[in-house]
């Protein structure tokens, strides 16, 4: 099977495989513990990803399929359950099951490892360590520790005083909490256009491409570009943060994470850039509100009928985790550490997906 029939038929697997998974979990639990693990689950998977091409510890490049997808499936998992207590006692006093404001935190951490191994290429420290390994981990840390400084810095979250979630803890930053995270994975649905481009017109000028100066420049022009769309989507049309954040800036990366990594570019491969760009992030877009729209459909059959826009945003909270705290990282699981198995024969299927050879 080649692409794009092998990416569709894997994603739609994969989707069915997701719907199953949420269906299994109450609203509250689902919300709770089980995203907030997933969530987890994700900067590890992208260091696997981008920087071990799926293949590390070192003796996992060695295994057969599917023996080697589920050695690095399993050691994510366990990587997560490290990760996810530390997570919620650094920003949510360890209160179980996590309420809002640790799981912002964990959300914020994936767009900032995303910024570190694809952007910056994982500079300084594969610079600074031989060893792949150590070098992923290194990044891992410190995307956290970043994260953890942006959180107490920009984050605040006075307006949820006298709610019950409501921590002493909490960050009393310079934003709206909210506000800072949808800006956040906003700038995140930039950095995946950007790829949809294949770094057009970045590689007009080979001295940008080089590290860190490619790592710099990438990073304010997602900066920027993304407070405009946050500025035009919310500000100036008078959006609500969160119907603009799973009606527009979630289904955007949903749909790149189809149509770069599951169907590997193929689309439109024969094109040229930027042509090639704007027809990749077109469907990136319309892929991503089909399905999100399919999910929106469905939620009510898989988990329940949620309540829509405030106080609770059920709805919302729910299709954005059903959508990437789930879904995205089972596409990923199945496109780099599965590598299609058994669809294709192993040796048929690159070792990384299209995010990761970037």
């Amino acid at each position: 099977m080649a692409q794009p029939a092998l990416g569709l038929v894997a994603s739609a697997i994969v989707i069915a495989i997701s719907l199953i998974f949420v269906s299994l979990f109450d609203f509250p639990t689902f919300v709770g513990w089980v995203s907030f693990y997933n969530l987890c689950l994700i900067p590890f998977q992208v260091v696997a990803v981008v920087l071990w091409a799926g293949a590390n510890p070192p003796f996992v490049a060695k295994l057969p399929q599917p023996a080697k997808g589920l050695v690095m499936l399993l050691v994510t998992a366990a990587a997560a359950a490290v990760i996810a207590p530390i997570a919620l006692n650094l920003a949510g006093e360890g209160v179980s099951p996590p309420g809002p404001i640790p799981s912002h935190f964990v959300i914020v951490v994936v767009p900032t490892t995303f910024y570190l191994a694809i952007m910056w290429g994982g500079w300084p420290f594969t610079k600074l360590f031989k060893n792949p390994v150590v070098a992923g981990l290194a990044l891992l840390v410190f995307s956290y520790a970043f994260t953890y400084a942006f959180f107490r810095i920009f984050h605040n979250y006075d307006f949820m005083q006298g709610a019950p979630v409501y921590l002493a803890s909490a960050p009393q930053g310079m934003f709206n909490g909210v506000m800072t995270l949808v800006f956040w994975v906003t700038a995140l649905a930039v950095m995946f256009l950007i790829l949809c481009f294949d770094l057009w017109p970045f590689t007009r000028a080979p001295g940008l491409m080089q590290q860190p100066v490619l790592g710099l420049v990438w990073t304010l022009a997602i900066l920027v570009i993304g407070a405009i769309l946050v500025q035009v989507g919310v500000t100036a049309m008078g959006n609500d943060p969160m119907i603009f954040f799973t009606r527009t800036t979630v289904p955007f990366i949903f749909g790149s994470i189809i149509v770069l990594n599951m169907l590997q570019g193929s689309l439109f491969a024969k094109m040229t850039q930027p042509l090639k760009g704007v027809a990749n992030a077109v469907a990136a877009l319309v892929v991503g509100v089909l399905l999100a729209n399919l999910y929106g459909v469905l939620a009510p059959t898989v988990t329940g009928q949620l309540a829509s826009g405030p106080p609770g945003y059920d709805y919302e909270v729910w299709l954005a985790n059903a959508l990437l705290s789930v879904t995205f990282p089972f596409l990923i699981f199945y496109a780099v550490y599965l590598n299609y198995w058994p669809l294709v024969k192993p040796a048929a299927v690159p070792e990384t997906a299209a995010a990761g050879r970037r």
